[in-house]
């Protein structure tokens, strides 16, 4: 397939898409999205990973013309984590198979992707109806965007949508340890943390077919995406992560003290030793982890390096 505004490889052929299409249980919209993608994309090859799933989806989507592959161990990650590792293109489209996203911007992606040289686009969702994005859902993601942005960059608006263009770089580059939805998570800060060039486009977002139910849970869901953030944060912030740490523990150890303190000017006398000893060892295991964060601040700035370099070392893909 040609890629929009990439010439041919020096081996004469065409770069390579690949609709990447993770799923659970959605027989009732797979065979649409299947069919829009391979014609918005002619040529693209349409992998559908099936994730488990009780019902028809992996039959529905090989006669509908894609490539079904089958990941056991459940969960949306999982899934995108088998399919980066066993699928080889140049292009990849990663996209639900909910009938949600407009398949008709699948073009437009790939092309900015390619235009500008970028190795991830994100599609922004865009409500065409209030039923389409939850009112929890949305106020889950815009907190939790907003988080990421403050730690890790303001440079993504819809860090949790699920349709994204990735270039191949990135893809093989990509750890995907997360086993759930908070692999859009661990994408986004992939992306910041190594300092990618990316994009966002906006994209309409729809409501589900009636015969199809969500499988993300706002609060079960929403409480491990958060997990991976504060989990990313102290991992990729370790000094920021423990200064405030160690900041709160000061805080608290400083309370306790005070009026032991005040006491002890006016009588000369110690009061409450149990509540002074606690002040004592609050007050030193805030230094223990500011002293904690920034040694693994440098630890971190390695591995840093080196995902960098592993980066680099992967072609990027066709100019």
């Amino acid at each position: 397939m040609s890629v929009p505004g990439h010439r041919e490889l020096p081996s004469g052929r065409r770069p390579g898409v690949a609709v990447v299409i993770p799923c659970h249980n959605e027989a009732a919209s797979i065979a649409k999205v299947v069919t829009d993608f391979r014609a918005a994309l002619p040529g693209a090859v349409v992998y559908v990973c099936d994730n488990g799933s009780t019902d028809d989806t992996g039959r529905i989507a090989a006669e509908a013309g894609a490539k079904v592959r089958l990941e056991p161990l459940r969960g949306k990650g999982n899934a995108v984590r088998r399919m980066f590792a066993d699928v080889e293109a140049d292009v990849y489209v990663l996209v639900d198979g909910d009938d949600t996203y407009d398949h008709r911007k699948a073009p437009e992606l790939v092309e900015r992707l390619a235009r500008d040289s970028l190795d991830m686009v994100v599609g922004t969702r865009v409500a065409t109806s209030g039923d389409a994005y939850r009112r929890g859902h949305r106020l889950g993601n815009f907190a939790l965007t907003k988080i990421v942005r403050l730690v890790f960059g303001d440079r993504v608006r819809d860090m949790l949508s699920g349709y994204r263009v990735f270039s191949r770089r990135f893809v093989k580059s990509f750890p995907a340890l997360a086993q759930g939805f908070e692999i859009e998570t661990e994408l986004t800060i992939h992306a910041l943390e190594l300092r990618m060039p990316i994009a966002e486009v906006d994209i309409p977002y729809k409501e589900r077919p009636p015969a199809s139910q969500s499988k993300l849970h706002t609060f079960r869901d929403g409480w491990r995406i958060l997990r991976t953030i504060l989990t990313l944060i102290k991992e990729e912030r370790p000094l920021k992560f423990f200064t405030v740490l160690g900041a709160a523990l000061a805080l608290t150890s400083i309370v306790l003290s005070w009026p032991i303190f005040i006491y002890f000017l006016e009588t000369r006398t110690v009061p409450r030793f149990p509540t002074a000893i606690l002040s004592t060892g609050l007050m030193i295991l805030a230094f223990l982890s500011v002293a904690c964060g920034a040694i693994l601040d440098t630890v971190t700035r390695g591995r840093r390096e080196i995902k960098r370099l592993a980066y680099l070392g992967i072609p990027r893909g066709p100019e």
